[in-house]
């Protein structure tokens, strides 16, 4: 085995840190890793989320200053540099670009993830961590951090879905082949970035009408400020206590400040792609019903009164973490997590109540910010892991 992230031998493997999840939060922690010297195994296909769930054509909320490198080296705008390009040239980004860009990062930090997947990882008393790949080979750990993606919490609220035909619908995070989207009509249901973005789409994709309908008013076409969130969560990195500490009031102004920025604006790029001839937005509206015709459409009541037919319909109803949803977690090992609200509990540096067991990425964010839903944290998640895996390491070692 090497440091590189890819054991040597598919025999049991026994590293002293196993990081699960090969997406920007695995990627970031793999490579401040390397350079504290601690040894590791990385399982998971790079940026999968990304590219099996992420549609072509996408672009990013983030600019190049959302980079994956916690030593502040292998950045977006070196990558830029080595092109002889600059952000001017890039933004707003596409995926296909964050995609290069990961793919040189990880090429840069020399990170050779394991391309398996984890069918269980489970904690025995005698060997600490154990991690089963979906192949049978053996991971034996003594620490463990989970980078999960948003796969598995897509939300789809049940009172929704008891009221749309079965295999009619699906969600963002599973619709993003628009091959046969062409002269179709879509309902799409949600009313953020990402209901707009697969409305522009679907429309470039041929689709012959996009219904959008939301409980909300239609947020507003404006560049979002992402300027405050930056040098604040940097700062988290010296203070990781600073979002748990405020009070109530205090995290709920945090709160509305970033859903303010990411929630109540939509991108201006966007504007000039929905097509009003073909676009109808329902806002401060529901679907009151909804069910399959003879002809095999679906026709859907909405609250307002008023009928629409349509032949798909797309949820863009975002995420929400659920700890017990992650199909990894072996009931003796979830059951030993302390979680409230489906979020696990974490100190201040990542650690769940399950000592040497790390969480990051959005299962994070009930204990430090909402911007740990964001590749924005992937650097400060980084360091405050790898600070105290490092001061573990060097206990083990004086012990020795």
């Amino acid at each position: 085995m090497n440091r590189k992230g890819r054991p040597s031998s598919t025999q049991t493997v026994n590293p002293d840190l196993l990081i699960i999840g090969a997406g920007p939060f695995g990627l970031a922690l793999a490579a401040q890793a390397a350079h504290d010297g601690i040894e590791y195994v990385i399982v998971g296909k790079p940026m999968e989320f990304w590219k099996r769930n992420m549609p072509s054509g996408m672009f990013l909320r983030s600019a190049c200053d959302w980079h994956l490198d916690p030593l502040n080296v292998d950045t977006i705008e070196a990558f830029l540099a080595s092109q002889a390009k600059t952000a001017r040239d890039v933004e707003p980004l596409s995926l296909d670009f964050y995609l290069s860009y990961a793919g040189w990062f990880q090429q840069r930090k020399g990170i050779e993830p394991w391309p398996v997947y984890i069918k269980q990882l489970e904690f025995v008393e005698a060997h600490g961590f154990v991690a089963t790949t979906v192949d049978g080979e053996v991971i034996n750990a003594r620490r463990v951090v989970i980078a999960p993606g948003f796969k598995h919490f897509a939300h789809a609220p049940a009172e929704l879905i008891a009221r749309l035909p079965a295999g009619r619908f699906q969600h963002t995070s599973e619709y993003v082949d628009f091959s046969n989207a062409r002269d179709k009509r879509f309902l799409i249901i949600g009313g953020r970035q990402s209901a707009f973005e697969w409305t522009a789409l679907l429309l470039e994709a041929g689709a012959a009408a996009v219904h959008v309908s939301h409980r909300h008013p239609t947020p507003a076409f404006a560049a979002a400020d992402w300027s405050w969130v930056n040098p604040l969560v940097d700062n988290i990195a010296a203070d990781p206590n600073w979002f748990r500490r405020l009070s109530q009031p205090e995290k709920d102004a945090v709160n509305k400040r970033l859903w303010s920025e990411g929630r109540l604006k939509l991108e201006p790029w966007l504007a000039p792609r929905i097509k009003p001839d073909r676009v109808t937005i329902w806002p401060q509206t529901e679907v009151a019903a909804c069910s399959e015709t003879e002809n095999n459409d679906v026709q859907v009541t909405l609250s307002n009164g008023k009928t629409i037919t349509v032949d798909e319909i797309v949820l863009a109803t975002g995420y929400k973490v659920d700890l017990a949803r992650l199909p990894i977690l072996a009931d003796n090992l979830l059951a030993r997590i302390e979680t409230r609200n489906g979020f696990p509990m974490l100190d201040d540096h990542f650690e769940t109540s399950l000592p040497g067991l790390f969480i990051t990425s959005m299962p994070a964010t009930q204990d430090f910010g909402p911007f740990f839903g964001f590749t924005i944290s992937v650097r400060t998640s980084a360091r405050l892991i790898c600070e105290r895996l490092s001061l573990n390491h060097n206990h083990k070692e004086e012990d020795f």
